[in-house]
């Protein structure tokens, strides 16, 4: 059963920093794409960065490029996202995802079969 687990979210001030992590169980996932996504209160779930796997490629969002580095351990399993100079623009629940298609990195949420549960984000400006 695959499952993914993300922590590291929190309150922040503006201009911080935070790391989220997602540890990915039940198989082995090197060869797939992972993504972040996020969803503020009363919008829909919009995408933030996302890593191939084997020698990676990495999308970003426009609004995260230059400020977020999406990053991945040698295993495979276990996704980072380090989002610095924070905005208030930037809470949400953060989501990681997984996919299931081998080869593909997408952009879009329903690309992705896997997710977990979240983690908050919270900027205070």
């Amino acid at each position: 059963q695959v499952q993914l687990v993300e922590s590291g979210g929190g309150l922040v001030q503006a201009g911080g920093s935070l790391r989220l992590s997602c540890a990915a169980s039940g198989g082995t996932f090197n060869m797939y794409a992972m993504g972040w996504f996020r969803q503020a209160p009363g919008k829909g779930r919009e995408f933030v960065a996302a890593i191939s796997g084997g020698a990676p490629t990495i999308y970003y969002a426009d609004s995260v490029k230059g400020r977020f580095t999406i990053s991945r351990d040698n295993a495979g399993n276990t996704v980072y996202l380090r989002m610095n100079s924070l905005k208030a623009e930037d809470t949400a629940v953060y989501h990681c995802a997984l996919d299931r298609t081998w080869g593909q990195l997408s952009r879009t949420v329903s690309d992705y079969y896997y997710w977990g549960q979240g983690t908050q984000v919270t900027v205070s400006s």
